[in-house]
């Protein structure tokens, strides 16, 4: 059943905007950027791992779908978690998205700070990071609308500059547009070492990377709260955001690896600055800054939106002070909204006074928080299956596809992801700070008496 407070959040984002934001959240800084290093530990065998990844995602999000368009509540997965499994894995599953994002925030304005050195390299980057900061999160106090139009517009510039990079890189690829009408041709994908140039093993090792890069779609479940017509919207924004990004992601990559061979990439700074410079613009170098700093902004956006959401959640279930479950005139959590910008404030100075090395640690909790997370969507989607009878099934408006096997193999693939987590040395430290984090919260969760009030 729907919690009246949940009303009070304003129904405020249409179909657009929750597409958009999904995308925006999914689609960061990791694929401008961070794909040169996914590249070199898989080579083209990554095409593989990000349909795999995609593969996987899609079953995540139908799983999710199932739930939240039967019960479109502010919280989504943390609810459905504490109503599904247990309260203590709603409580868990809360904080532990909020902690997530935060963290994920920091890097992104900090990253702020860091591309605006391109144009302004005599201003401190605290100062920047702390104005994308202030903007954002006075956006997110306005009212839900405000944040949706803004991180629709923010969304489009990115896809924008794919969908060009991609137009451009087919017309080099098909036609030598570009190249003095010389058509390049799809050869580089395997004559540098082969398709699988680092082997099976190169793929594998690039799993735990490609699964951090998706990690922020599952935001159309938080925006249940506040989407307008929630069946139609959340149906159709699912459904279409699964085919979006798996283009955007692995049609990027192959046009990018097929007009550079995969060995050379990441040598000489973004791949998308390569292709674009390669295709004839020399101001690219300008252009994907400023794509990767909305890039940044976007992401740093949807991360205020989501944490403030979370907060919101537990104030209401009483796992977070009462005030965070407060609403504004206009129906934003402006409390919870203000914490989580707080929060990131912190995170700036963090920023200047931990070593690099400490800060990469605390984001790899971002990727084993993101798997907790789409864990913890399959198994309430299998106990919120195994709660309907017959007739209550055959009555869903939005199917799990050939459940409840899709959602076994699914976290089955998750664990596997884990497993090789926990093999490969650089990603073992998550393994570590993970269970750490968790077990802080358990500890809080019955040192405090929470468990009682359930």
């Amino acid at each position: 059943m729907k919690n009246q407070n949940e009303t009070e959040l304003h129904r405020g984002l249409e179909q657009r905007h929750i597409t958009l934001m999904s995308l925006g959240a999914a689609i960061g800084v990791g694929l401008f950027l961070g794909s040169a290093s996914a590249i070199k530990l898989a080579g083209p065998a990554i095409l593989l791992a990000y349909a795999l990844g995609g593969l996987a995602i899609f079953f995540i999000m139908r799983a999710l779908g199932e739930m939240a368009i039967q019960n479109p509540v502010a919280g989504s997965f943390s609810r459905y978690a504490r109503e599904y499994i247990g309260p203590i894995f709603g409580y868990l599953t809360g904080w532990n998205y909020w902690f997530l994002w935060i963290v994920t925030c920091m890097a992104e304005i900090t990253a702020v700070g860091i591309y605006m050195e391109f144009w302004y390299p005599d201003v401190p980057r605290w100062i920047w990071a702390l104005a994308a900061l202030i903007i954002m999160t006075l956006v997110n106090l306005i009212a839900v609308k405000a944040y949706g139009e803004l991180e629709f517009w923010f969304a489009l510039v990115k896809i924008v500059t794919i969908v060009l990079m991609i137009g451009f890189g087919l017309a080099m690829i098909l036609f030598g547009f570009g190249n003095e009408g010389v058509a390049v041709g799809i050869s580089n994908l395997w004559s540098h070492g082969g398709f699988f140039a680092n082997g099976f093993t190169g793929m594998l090792m690039s799993l735990q990377m490609v699964m951090f890069a998706y990690l922020g779609i599952e935001m159309i479940g938080v925006t249940a709260g506040e989407v307008k017509n929630p069946k139609k919207s959340l149906s159709r924004a699912i459904d279409s955001v699964f085919w979006r990004i798996l283009i955007f992601y692995v049609g990027a990559l192959f046009v990018i690896m097929s007009i550079y061979p995969w060995n050379e990439i990441g040598a000489t700074g973004s791949p998308f600055v390569m292709t674009f410079e390669k295709i004839g613009i020399p101001f690219a170098a300008g252009i994907i800054n400023f794509v990767v700093i909305t890039a940044a902004l976007s992401s740093c956006n949807s991360g205020i939106f989501s944490t403030a959401r979370m907060l919101f959640n537990l104030g209401q279930q009483g796992e977070a002070p009462a005030r965070f479950s407060r609403v504004t005139r206009r129906g934003v959590p402006g409390m919870a909204t203000l914490a989580s910008g707080a929060a990131l404030l912190i995170g700036v100075a963090l920023n200047y006074l931990v070593p690099e090395k400490v800060f990469t640690w605390l984001t790899s909790i971002a990727t084993f928080g993101a798997i907790w997370t789409w864990a913890i969507i399959l198994v309430s989607q299998l106990r919120y299956r195994k709660s309907l009878n017959k007739d209550e099934i055959n009555k869903l408006s939005y199917k799990m596809p050939w459940a409840p096997y899709s959602s076994y193999l699914t976290l089955a693939f998750l664990i596997g992801v884990i497993g090789l987590m926990a093999y490969f040395p650089e990603t073992r430290v998550s393994l570590i700070i993970g269970p750490i984090w968790y077990a802080i919260l358990v500890a809080f969760y019955y040192g405090k008496g929470l468990h009682k009030h359930r």
